[in-house]
């Protein structure tokens, strides 16, 4: 028994025991792999602004602890369960081992709607998490990040708040935050720059043109819309981009720059053209070259794998394909080149990472070191992931996972069980 549940928990575990399998990992090792060390529950009471109490419940998962502090991001949003944020954190390990940071993987959220709260009360509210969090975090224990429904800002009253405790300003505490604050050059694109990398990577393997090529983006937020700048920006016709609002398609390309601009300025893409209006449902299955997946999980099941008309499927969201569309995409392997969540989006860990390391040493690095050391990680990762998948004729996120799981199974038996 346990109390992690649900489909994504149960994707997380269904992917895991799919690398205990090819890793001949005994059945006695694998629950102290997979069951994250630490999660907690809390509750986040507020005054509102018309003088009403009201009380969002959140979460902290620490998946593990054996290689470094626990690193990973925080969400607000009203889907947010247990479940859901413990194999995000369980992901978050894999893909820290993956790219070689010394971390083990966390995830927090809190169960809010934000377009209910008004900006005075979404600081309370992040302040009121951080607050009942202090006693089990800290820039050598569990360092938090952005995520989902969380931005710069919220990193910041995480920030202050932990150091107003400690009494200390304590910018290591999270990543993510404005440049002002000690935040770092390239922490809001490198997510979306390091999939837009990684896709013109396999484009280059396989002699796509990006001047001929197109992409299309499923979800606009931080990671969908850099992804598609970069993109555009290497010369590839984005056609297509979608958010919870709605989608636009244009078979000429959009004008991803002045998207982003409207995006900025209106919290989404609608009313950025009613002439390009598009159907949500269909932006996954148009034909394109390259196809980035930005929004939530399972949003390719086996049927949409089988209708996929890409060439590249670049996976910025954490866990957009479900078990059953990766029995698919292994019989499309010839058609379609997956690169993994784990891989794909790890862009944002990485300079996450380098942010930690120079607020640590109080020395900070220009934008260009920030993203040539990134892609310099994300292309050793790479080419580790091609090389495991040809050598042991395996799924690339088999590939990729297996690396990862390795690596923190092979650290845990050489520290040994604590008795």
């Amino acid at each position: 028994m346990t109390v992690y549940s649900g489909p994504v928990f149960e994707m997380a575990r269904t992917q895991f025991n799919v690398i205990g399998d090819h890793l001949d990992i005994p059945l006695d090792e694998r629950d102290r792999l997979l069951l994250p060390k630490r999660a907690l529950t809390i509750s986040c009471p507020i005054h509102r602004d018309d003088g009403t109490v009201a009380v969002f419940e959140g979460y902290r998962v620490q998946h593990h602890l054996t290689l470094g502090p626990t690193k990973g991001g925080t969400r607000f949003s009203p889907t947010v369960d247990i479940g859901e944020i413990a194999a995000l954190a369980i992901w978050m390990s894999w893909k820290c081992a993956l790219v070689g940071l010394p971390y083990g993987g966390a995830k927090g959220g809190v169960n809010v709607d934000l377009s209910k709260i008004s900006k005075h009360e979404l600081e309370l509210v992040s302040r009121r998490y951080m607050q009942e969090m202090i006693p089990f975090v800290g820039p050598h224990i569990d360092v938090m990040a952005p995520d989902m429904g969380t931005n710069e800002q919220v990193m910041a009253w995480f920030m202050d708040t932990y150091s107003m405790y400690q009494g200390r300003t304590v910018t290591e505490i999270v990543t993510g935050k404005p440049v002002s604050s000690g935040g770092t050059l390239g922490r809001r694109e490198a997510t979306g720059r390091g999939v837009a990398h990684l896709a013109r990577r396999v484009m280059n393997e396989l002699r796509i043109d990006a001047n001929n090529a197109t992409a299309v983006v499923q979800g606009f937020g931080n990671v969908g819309s850099y992804a598609a700048l970069e993109l555009h920006r290497f010369g590839l016709k984005v056609i297509a981009v979608s958010d919870h609002t709605g989608a636009l398609h244009d078979p000429r390309g959009l004008d991803v720059p002045a998207l982003m601009r409207h995006a900025a300025s209106h919290g989404s893409i609608k009313g950025f053209s009613s002439e390009l209006q598009f159907d949500p449902a269909q932006v996954l299955t148009l034909k394109c070259d390259v196809l980035v997946p930005a929004a939530l999980e399972r949003v390719i099941d086996a049927k949409i794998a089988q209708h996929l008309r890409c060439r590249i499927l670049a996976e910025g969201a954490n866990g957009p394909t479900t078990p059953d569309a990766d029995l698919v995409l292994e019989k499309r392997k010839d058609e379609i080149f997956v690169i993994p969540d784990i891989l794909c989006n790890s862009g944002g860990v990485v300079v996450s990472y380098f942010e930690w390391v120079q607020d640590l040493q109080q020395l900070f690095w220009e934008e260009e070191e920030v993203t040539r050391r990134e892609y310099q990680i994300l292309d050793r990762a790479f080419e580790l992931m091609l090389a495991r998948a040809r050598a042991d004729r395996i799924a690339h996120r088999t590939a990729a996972m297996a690396i990862g799981v390795a690596k923190v199974r092979a650290a845990k038996n050489t520290r040994g069980l604590f008795p």
